[in-house]
């Protein structure tokens, strides 16, 4: 099962984190790759995926850990609001550099991994990947971009990798702090607990080989993003 031995980029806080404590829930084995340490005591490699080349070597740093992966999921992410000419170059560069290319660089390092395995790989997308929001011009670019690659990747390695594509609404978690109070969640705002949607995740790397989840929408039920 693709759940064995699973790596979780951002597995340090919110959905990584939550992943990771989903995943040995179900008896397997979980390491972390982010720029942080975790709180909890597991597996952590150190990255900051804004480098492509960082990602072979934290894959090969997460199987020195845990062992050949069966599991590799894409939950890394950071976000710069505002109009697109009050974001400075560097911030709305660093988003696509980490939720897009931080995404497609794992997925290459993972995909020969994953072969060998039979496992799995889940992208994280977002419901802002299919609708477009102001003043999120580099979030929506980067997740509309994530969801054109996990279509294409799925196609690419059908028969060879198990692909899945998480597109998650509002969560509760620490992705919000540090803006600006218009770019926050109001105090009404319904999110959902990531440990929900981490539930999804593990529902898709638990299913047998040949079967696949190719994309899971996950929302609160009053979600705006959604449909």
């Amino acid at each position: 099962m693709s759940l064995d031995r699973v790596a979780v980029t951002g597995g340090s806080s919110g959905l990584g984190a939550a992943v990771v404590r989903a995943v040995q829930k179900r008896g397997g084995t979980a390491v972390a790759i982010d720029r942080q340490k975790p709180a909890d005591d597991i597996g952590w490699v150190e990255a900051d995926l804004s480098d492509p080349a960082a990602a072979e070597t934290a894959l090969a740093r997460a199987e020195e850990l845990i062992g050949p992966l069966t599991g590799v999921v894409t939950a890394a992410g950071v976000d710069a609001c505002g109009r697109i000419e009050d974001v400075e170059l560097a911030d709305w560069v660093r988003v696509i550099n980490v939720n897009l290319i931080g995404t497609a660089a794992i997925a290459r390092a993972a995909v020969p991994r994953l072969e060998r395995s039979h496992g799995r790989i889940v992208t994280v997308a977002s419901t802002l990947g299919l609708r477009a929001l102001s003043d999120a011009t580099a979030y929506c670019a980067s997740k509309f971009g994530v969801v054109g690659f996990s279509r294409a990747l799925a196609v690419e390695t059908a028969g060879r990798v198990g692909v899945t594509m998480l597109v998650p609404g509002g969560m509760q978690t620490a992705f919000f702090d540090g803006r600006p109070e218009q770019y926050k969640p109001g105090p009404d705002a319904m999110l959902n607990e990531p440990d929900n949607v981490a539930d999804a995740v593990v529902y898709a790397l638990g299913q047998p080989p040949g079967v696949e989840v190719r994309e899971l929408v996950v929302c609160p039920s009053v979600e705006p993003s959604w449909p």
